[in-house]
């Protein structure tokens, strides 16, 4: 017995570690309820979209007028980060994510939303997390220093998977059992604790980079800065890929749980909970294992897995099969991208990480309105089974080919064998 409890204590405490830093503590706590607010809405949101307009592609266009912003100004967001002291600036995007959420309260309440209102709330949140991203994921290191790096990102990534959980489960109950107004309010109302918990960190004053130099050549610079790093290029190529085009949940299982299982706003949202589960778990394996340090293979392996699994969907047309495949997928995107996160922020100095951020951004949502756009238009075309199909397709043969082109630089990511 109390070998079992010493190992359960081990594993408690080497997978939440990061939370003995108050700051972190702080943060974490805040994201907790404003993350599973913002997943109500987007849940919300979608399902409003394609009850209303019918129309898979007009759904993708949604998720092209919110990430487009991240695909143009990203890499401004990244200087900006580097110059301005974090904490200020989520400060700031907190603040706007919650008006974003009143204005579209007010609308749906009032009966006067209309898809345009949609996408230009859309694009207002693109914008607002376009600055959001960089400072976030920079941030962290701030909260809990280098040595437990990894494993803050870890956890927050357990935050914002859980979230998918709860949010989606608790939007499908709260749109059926009260309508999708009262899904917005809550989310509005769930900024506030994350105001409060950032108002309240105390960090150090750290020197906060400020060039004469103009936005354009601070960009220029970072960019001939991941140029000069080898590891940091392939990063950025491997995650071009799969961020396009294996991660389009949002666009893809609304249509595929309507046509193809033949499910209402519950099966979609206990689908998108499928997904938060996997990418919960997930993302407390990581936590866990972020003790052994940063293992870049599992990159390239969660991404072709994940790959894999859309591939199989072809031949899922019952609703439990359905919801494992989607949960696997939901866990091998989560390992990739707490990857390709950790190996930006690892390989990066101080003085460019927010602009090394803005690029992870960049990949990470900035390429989603290609992605959604091409997942949205196929599915328009031949049918709501094919989203997963074409997009597990594509992300294989490009990431076949990335790999074949680097393979120079491939030789000291994947794992060797002890000589014998």
């Amino acid at each position: 017995m109390n070998r079992v409890l010493s190992k359960f204590s081990d594993f408690f405490h080497t997978t939440f570690r990061a939370l003995q830093y108050r700051n972190f503590r702080l943060f974490w706590f805040g994201q907790c309820i404003s993350l599973t607010g913002t997943w109500m809405q987007r849940t919300a949101q979608t399902w409003l979209v394609y009850t209303v307009t019918n129309s898979p592609i007009k759904v993708g266009l949604v998720g092209v007028f919110q990430f487009t912003p991240m695909l143009l100004f990203s890499l401004f967001a990244g200087v900006l980060a580097d110059r301005i002291p974090k904490k200020r600036l989520l400060i700031l995007t907190q603040t706007v994510f919650m008006l974003q959420a009143v204005i579209m309260t007010l609308l749906t309440f009032s009966g006067r939303i209309q898809y345009w209102h949609i996408l230009l709330l859309s694009m207002l949140f693109g914008f607002t997390q376009t600055l959001d991203m960089p400072a976030r994921q920079s941030f962290f290191i701030e909260l809990v220093g280098p040595e437990n790096l990894t494993n803050a990102i870890s956890l927050n990534s357990t935050i914002v998977n859980l979230a998918k959980i709860v949010g989606p489960a608790v939007s499908g109950f709260v749109m059926v059992q009260c309508g999708m107004t009262v899904c917005f309010f809550i989310n509005a109302v769930s900024f506030l604790p994350v105001i409060a918990g950032i108002l309240l960190i105390r960090v150090e004053k750290t020197p906060v980079h400020r060039a004469n130099a103009h936005i354009l050549p601070e960009i220029v610079d970072g960019i001939r800065y991941i140029g000069r790093n080898d590891t940091l290029i392939l990063n950025v190529l491997i995650t071009a890929v799969v961020c396009t085009f294996a991660m389009n949940n949002d666009v893809i299982i609304p249509i595929f749980a309507r046509e193809v299982l033949g499910r209402g706003a519950d099966g979609y949202s206990s689908l998108m909970a499928a997904a938060g589960f996997g990418a919960f778990v997930g993302a407390v394996t990581m936590a866990y294992r972020s003790k052994f340090g940063v293992k870049k293979s599992l990159l390239i392996f969660s991404g072709a897995a994940s790959a894999l699994l859309q591939v199989l969907t072809i031949f899922s047309h019952q609703y439990w099969m359905s919801a494992v495949l989607i949960a696997g997928i939901g866990f091998n995107n989560l390992v990739f991208m707490n990857m390709a996160n950790s190996i930006f922020q690892i390989n990066s100095s101080n003085d460019y990480r927010g602009r090394v951020m803005s690029v992870y951004s960049f990949l990470n949502q900035g390429s989603t309105p290609i992605g959604n756009f091409l997942s949205g238009l196929g599915m328009e075309y031949f049918g709501g089974g094919s989203g997963f199909v074409f997009c597990g397709v594509t992300t294989a043969t490009l990431l076949c080919a990335v790999l074949f082109v680097k393979r120079s630089s491939l030789k000291n990511w994947l794992p060797r064998k002890n000589a014998t």
